[in-house]
């Protein structure tokens, strides 16, 4: 069993238009629903590919109403503490021109009892996952060390985690020793605190990580590539050129891909050229988190992996 962790969920609305213009009426031309949030992007993805998981974190209102309804219509097993307030709405505006504009809300902010609860869900739950993994950003009242504290419980029990966050959530969890981590090229220069200006630069500055203990460290570099840091190697794939339509969960399908991957024991060039090309077919569909099997298959098939170090 996969454990996935979203602390802050959301209602991902999806819209397509002409023309976003700021301070004028907007009207879109389709509107698409769905349970979000990174984890659950995660969650999502690990059903298409036949994985059981488990769905955790916190939901209130009718949107966590509306999110639990679609996780349990798709086999995911939800194990969320309800809280006061409603769960968040995301808008993801994609315009004709090639523009994407995101609104992200807030979220309901979580007291001392609610993380109490949730700690403790999480501590039973360890007892039947053999790998957590711990996405997006922390909800509103949650202290930045939370993942850190998530990590640490985790690894007590012998459970690999991967982590893929940002900020100061991201800094206290690599101290707490992932196994694996998935930051974005802007994310990783948070880290290191510089500017990252080619892909050497990124390569080192991922090396850096793995040598202060996280095994497995994965950057994703947009439409540049993926780069992966192992056994104190670097590898780099870029999967083929594919129309894409939506980029929301990219990440999230490399997160995936790569949990899917150490499930299952492939090597490092492996999991990388799957993960390459689980993440650009994600990018070919409207729906987040949603892959086309037939696509992930031919991209395959004509990557190939560059060890850069």
């Amino acid at each position: 069993m996969i454990l996935t962790v979203t602390l802050n969920p959301a209602v991902d609305k999806t819209y397509t238009a002409g023309e976003l213009i700021a301070g004028h009426v907007n009207r879109m031309r389709t509107v698409m629903s769905i349970a979000g949030g990174k984890g659950i992007n995660v969650a999502r993805v690990l059903r298409q590919y036949g994985h059981s998981v488990y769905a955790a974190g916190f939901l209130g209102g009718y949107t966590g109403d509306f999110i639990e309804d679609q996780l349990n219509r798709e086999g995911i097993g939800c194990r969320f503490v309800r809280v006061e307030g409603d769960t968040r709405v995301n808008m993801n505006i994609l315009s004709d021109n090639g523009y994407v504009t995101e609104i992200l809300e807030p979220g309901p902010e979580i007291s001392g009892e609610d993380l109490n609860r949730f700690f403790a869900g999480y501590d039973e739950l360890m007892e039947e996952c053999g790998l957590v993994v711990l996405s997006g950003s922390l909800a509103v009242g949650a202290p930045d060390d939370i993942y850190a504290t998530l990590i640490s419980k985790a690894s007590d029990r012998g459970v690999r985690v991967i982590l893929d966050t940002s900020g100061e959530a991201l800094r206290k969890g690599i101290e707490a020793g992932p196994y694996m981590i998935k930051p974005n090229q802007r994310e990783l220069e948070y880290i290191v605190g510089h500017k990252l200006v080619n892909r050497e630069t990124v390569a080192h500055a991922a090396l850096s990580i793995h040598e202060k203990g996280v095994e497995h460290v994965v950057v994703s570099m947009g439409k540049k590539g993926l780069l992966s840091v192992s056994g104190n190697k670097v590898y780099f794939a870029k999967a083929g050129k594919v129309e894409a339509l939506n980029t929301v969960s990219c990440g999230d399908s490399v997160v995936a891909s790569y949990a899917m991957s150490m499930l299952e024991g492939v090597s490092d060039e492996q999991a990388l050229v799957r993960a390459a090309a689980i993440s650009a077919a994600n990018a070919t569909t409207l729906k987040n988190a949603d892959i086309p099997k037939e696509i992930v298959e031919e991209l395959e098939k004509t990557m190939t992996v560059e060890v850069l170090i």
